[in-house]
């Protein structure tokens, strides 16, 4: 695992007195019959801390980011899930990004600094090519390109660090605002899989014994950088 882990000891205090679901644990309902619970309740930001919260709100039942002229994103900010961690997990939603490039993502098994930035594994969101739908190692510090598994490919990092990549369909796409975008995460021991709009985009086998994160925390990113609005809503995860 990561040196970084220790920042998960640092993590402000803010964050964590995050106001909870009704049941404490970070959920807002019962189970689906597929075993997938909500971990946002439609219209309001329990649950949820960013260290900055003026960047995000609920609108149209969606958990929102946005950066303006008038409150420019100079760094990324997450905004984290309370529920604590997850290792092995299925996470689904629904999400929809304009401006700035159409960049943003989902932050999973990662630890987020004293600062708020992250360090983990990213499902990455972007108007086309090889990051959409890709995996990307957020503040990487291991060798090689940030981007460990990308649109239209499964790759495999061995134990050394060394890394092979392989075809497995043509490059998904994503739905211009306003249509929404499904997305699908699935992260079991080291294989990880995405999947956008029911197409699968990337797979990750990551068996890198210096880097590879087995749990961690949920978080949603709005992308630094020119004004941008990023919006994600029926967000259930099964463990």
């Amino acid at each position: 695992m990561r040196s970084c882990v220790l920042f998960a000891l640092l993590v402000p205090v803010a964050m964590v007195l995050a106001a909870q679901s009704p049941s404490g644990d970070g959920y807002f309902g019962p189970a689906d019959d597929d075993g997938f619970r909500p971990v946002f309740d439609g219209k309001s930001l329990a649950g949820w801390s960013c260290v900055d919260m003026s960047y995000w709100s609920v609108r149209d039942g969606a958990l929102t980011g946005e950066s303006t002229a008038e409150n420019p994103c100079t760094k990324n900010k997450f905004l984290v899930w309370q529920g604590g961690e997850l290792s092995d997990f299925e996470l689904k939603l629904r999400f929809r990004v304009q401006g700035n490039g159409c960049n943003s993502g989902v932050q999973f098994r990662s630890v987020f600094r004293p600062d708020g930035l992250a360090v983990g594994y990213q499902a990455d969101i972007y108007n086309s090519g090889p990051y959409l739908g890709g995996v990307c190692d957020e503040m990487h510090d291991r060798e090689g390109p940030e981007l460990l598994s990308a649109n239209g490919k499964k790759s495999v990092i061995d134990k050394a660090g060394n890394r092979t990549a392989t075809d497995i369909g043509p490059q998904v796409k994503m739905n211009p605002w306003p249509e929404w975008n499904d997305y699908h995460i699935i992260a079991k021991g080291t294989r990880i899989t995405l999947r956008i709009n029911g197409q699968t985009a990337s797979q990750l086998i990551d068996e890198e014994e210096a880097h590879l994160d087995l749990k961690g925390m949920l978080g949603l990113q709005l992308r630094s950088g020119k004004p941008m609005t990023v919006q994600f809503k029926e967000i259930v995860v099964r463990d």
